[in-house]
């Protein structure tokens, strides 16, 4: 008789989720969207200010050649405004694919 946290052979493997390597269908799909969130999260994060960090002019410069959006200099709004609304923009569209996602595999059943 198996004790009481043993569990049978084929129970074990339906309880093992790899984020790196996921199960086909829904779990696979949702694992996908995951990952270009993140991949577009962490480019627009860490890659941007980096691009406007090599790219960036003389500090000393005039304020003639700084660009300017919206009155601020663009590597201050970009890091101040422009990344706060990327995040609310992801958060929204990956909530619209996993809710497109879910809908769609519950017509399927």
């Amino acid at each position: 008789m198996p004790q009481a946290d043993e569990q049978p052979a084929s129970r074990r493997e339906d309880l093992r989720v790899n984020f790196f390597r996921p199960r086909a269908g829904f779990m696979r799909k949702e694992v996908t969207i995951i990952w270009i969130t993140l991949i577009a999260w962490a480019t627009m994060t860490f890659g941007m200010p980096i691009h406007l960090a090599l790219t960036h002019t003389d500090p000393a410069a005039t304020l003639a050649e700084v660009p300017y959006i919206f009155g601020i200099p663009a590597y201050f709004w970009f890091s101040g405004q422009f990344l706060i609304l990327w995040f609310i923009f992801l958060c929204f569209f990956f909530n619209v694919l996993i809710d497109w996602l879910t809908t769609s595999s519950r017509k399927r059943r």
